[in-house]
């Protein structure tokens, strides 16, 4: 059973929107069980149905299951800071694009904006689901790129942590603290009219 915050009580939206939004965040507590094939398929699923410039669906996955051949090397890539807790995900993912069209092989200005775009689906799935979904930077490109065999034509973006909900208490001390749902800045903060300097 999860030992995890409800969003909800800490998160309030100043203006209504469906409350998917405000319940998926990134916590870090798993409890290391393994996901069943279709959950991780319907994340996927997910996934596949987020917008893209011409349809191009620029995004790729590639993962790998704990306490399978594959985990090992996707863990590897992990900074410290991140292997401290992934250790209990049930699924390790890195998210790539491809970076030119396939249409033309002209380079593809907006790769990695439709392939966040992708994330997000697959994380709100994953909220939906009530699943954790934490995205990350701190991993090794490079190592990725070589040990997971990555094309030049793709750009190496994320990698996700997956799993079910754990207990915050099986963090190390120094991330129990960050277990909380955070806010947003306000509306006025990110949107305005007209150009960015008036």
């Amino acid at each position: 059973m999860s030992k995890l915050p409800d969003p909800q009580d800490h998160r309030k939206s100043d203006w209504p929107i469906e409350p998917l939004f405000l319940r998926r965040w990134s916590p870090r507590a798993m409890s290391g069980e393994a996901l069943r094939d279709e959950e991780l398929m319907t994340l996927f699923e997910a996934a596949r149905w987020a917008p893209s410039t011409y349809n191009e669906q620029e995004w790729r996955f590639l993962y790998a299951r704990r306490d399978t051949v594959h985990w090992q090397v996707f863990f590897d890539l992990l900074m410290e800071g991140n292997q401290a807790w992934c250790h209990r995900a049930a699924v390790l993912v890195v998210v790539l694009s491809h970076k030119v069209f396939s249409r033309n092989g002209s380079p593809n200005p907006v790769h990695t904006f439709d392939s966040g775009a992708a994330f997000e689906n697959l994380a709100l799935q994953g909220a939906a689901m009530g699943l954790v979904v934490h995205g990350m930077a701190g991993f090794h490109r490079a190592s990725a790129r070589r040990a997971l065999k990555v094309p030049d034509d793709y750009e190496v973006e994320a990698m996700i942590a997956i799993g079910r909900p754990g207990d915050p208490g099986d963090l190390p001390p120094e991330l129990r603290k960050l277990e909380t749902p955070t806010g947003r800045k306000k509306v006025a903060e990110i949107a305005r009219e007209g150009p960015f300097g008036s």
